[in-house]
């Protein structure tokens, strides 16, 4: 599963896309929080140095929509699923906003494969600039379990899951892009020995 890392911007900044950024106003979050380092990891693939290139600042997700419709920031990165209510914020009020445009290279998600490529869906920000789904990244999450826990009961949890697919989906906004393969790639933990028996079983892994 995936929680998006997007970037709002104010229309009248010119920002379209991530590399339009250079030489703006950004937070880029928190110190010591991820999405601060989501930011970095982002900005740094496309050659943006967050140091010298961005005047950078440092706060809490919760600040930024209100520090960008005051006109203080050109833009910020937020790491969260959709719909988010600090994006309805930014994109509800009397200064046009729109979803920067975040492609990344290849090379990105082959060192980093925790990140998927993702998309902004702007049916969920209909006060927003953008008329179409933007293009983003998002962080892949890893559901855990402890390894002493019975090869049956990960079994049948996970059986359970892939089995009703469309109706999990169905559970949140943030799972509708999600695909069966798609939570297979970039684990950040091993798989399981009642998760590898299922995924074997649906022939999702050999």
């Amino acid at each position: 599963m995936e929680r998006k890392r997007q970037t709002a911007g104010s229309q009248g900044s010119g920002i379209k896309s991530i590399k339009d950024l250079k030489g703006k106003h950004v937070n880029i979050g928190n110190p010591g929080s991820g999405q601060r380092q989501n930011a970095i990891d982002a900005l740094t693939s496309v050659g943006i140095n967050y140091k010298v290139d961005i005047k950078a600042e440092g706060l809490k997700a919760a600040e930024a929509p209100g520090v960008l419709l005051d006109g203080r920031i050109d833009a910020f990165f937020y790491t969260v699923g959709h719909p988010s209510g600090a994006f309805l914020e930014a994109t509800a009020g009397t200064r046009k906003v729109n979803f920067v445009s975040i492609i990344l290279p290849d090379s990105f998600y082959m060192k980093f494969p925790y990140y998927a490529r993702s998309i902004v869906p702007i049916s969920f920000y209909p006060k927003a600039a953008n008329k179409k789904d933007v293009p983003s990244f998002g962080v892949k999450a890893t559901f855990v379990t402890h390894s002493r826990i019975p090869e049956e009961d990960v079994y049948h949890v996970v059986k359970e899951v892939f089995e009703n697919f469309e109706s999990f989906k169905k559970l949140h906004p943030a799972y509708s892009i999600l695909t069966k393969e798609g939570m297979l790639n970039g684990l950040s933990a091993p798989l399981h020995r009642g998760a590898q028996k299922y995924f074997k079983e649906a022939g999702l892994i050999k």
